[in-house]
C-alpha cells in the first residue's frame, strides 16, 4: 500500500514522505490515527504543501540541533499538576504539557509531536523525557512532576 505520511512516524519518515507498507499496517494503524493518507495523483500536491509547513517548524540543521540540545540539556523543568494523597495524579500528564512546562521553564518553543514519553506519566517524582530534535539529535531531561 502506498501512502503519503503526514506526521513524523519512527522508523518510517517524516512528513511529506511517500513510504510502501503492507495493507494491513496502513489501513489499521496510519490512516486511523491520522499520521498518513493513501497516495494518489492528487495527493502529490499535499506533499508540496505538507514538506512547506515542515520547513517552516523543522530544526535547520545538526548544528542548531545540538544549539537547542544544550539549552535543554541544562534546564529544570518543573511540572504542576493535581494529585491525589498517595501521589498518584488526576489523569496523567500529555506531550502538550511537557512541551508548554519546557517553554514556560525558559527553554525553547518546542513541536509536542518532538517530546516522547517512555510510558504514560501517573505519578508524582522526577521522570526522564526524550525530544527528539534531528533524526541524529536526541536531547534527555528530567522532568520534576508536583502537586499543584
Amino acid at each position: 500500500m502506498k501512502l503519503i505520511l503526514t506526521h513524523e512516524v519512527t522508523g518510517l519518515g517524516e512528513p511529506g514522505d511517500i513510504i510502501e507498507v503492507k495493507d494491513g499496517y496502513g489501513r489499521n494503524y496510519l490512516i486511523p490515527r491520522g499520521f498518513a493518507i493513501r497516495w494518489s495523483k492528487g495527493g502529490e500536491k499535499e506533499v508540496a504543501s505538507i514538506r512547506r509547513a515542515r520547513k517552516v517548524r523543522e530544526i535547520k540543521n545538526l548544528d542548531q540541533a545540538n544549539e537547542v540540545k544544550a539549552q535543554l540539556t541544562g534546564l529544570k523543568v518543573k511540572l504542576a499538576t493535581r494529585a491525589g494523597e498517595s501521589g498518584r495524579l488526576f489523569g496523567s500528564v500529555t506531550v502538550a504539557d511537557v512541551a508548554s512546562a519546557i517553554k514556560a521553564a525558559g527553554g525553547p518553543d518546542l513541536d509536542k509531536r518532538r517530546v516522547e514519553l517512555g510510558a504514560p506519566i501517573k505519578t508524582l517524582g522526577t521522570h526522564r523525557v526524550t525530544v527528539r530534535l534531528h533524526p541524529e539529535v536526541s536531547a534527555a531531561l528530567d522532568l520534576d512532576v508536583v502537586s499543584a
